[in-house]
């Protein structure tokens, strides 16, 4: 779209990305060239301790019957479950709680979770 001669606005409006976006992408193609432009580097900082199907486990978890002696799942003992049924080597109640921050069960699903 660039090489037609539509500006980074209306780029980003076509595309519905931000400006800044269109920008950064049209500075690495101008500077490394379009392999570059297409594909991003890889980034610093530690992998993801859990994939999308451990994610999906902790969910099953927390939607399921507590433990004996408890009315309901807390963060803390869904992240010793999840450590061990080996769905992670090892997780944090506050990574537990991302998870299931981002579900949100639909109308009429009941999860006795959290």
């Amino acid at each position: 779209m660039a090489d037609e001669g539509h500006s980074d606005d209306y780029i980003a409006e076509a595309l519905q990305v931000a400006k800044s976006t269109v920008a950064r992408i049209r500075g690495r193609y101008c500077q490394e060239g379009l392999q570059s432009a297409l594909m991003e580097k890889p980034r610093s900082g530690a992998p993801p301790k859990i994939d999308g199907r451990g994610k999906a486990q902790v969910v099953t978890i927390a939607c399921s019957k507590p433990p004996k002696g408890r009315s309901r799942w807390t963060l803390r003992l869904l992240a010793d479950k999840a450590v061990e049924l080996n769905v992670v080597d090892s997780i944090s109640h506050t990574t537990i709680h991302r998870i299931l921050k981002k579900i949100r069960p639909s109308p009429g699903r009941r999860c006795s979770g959290v």
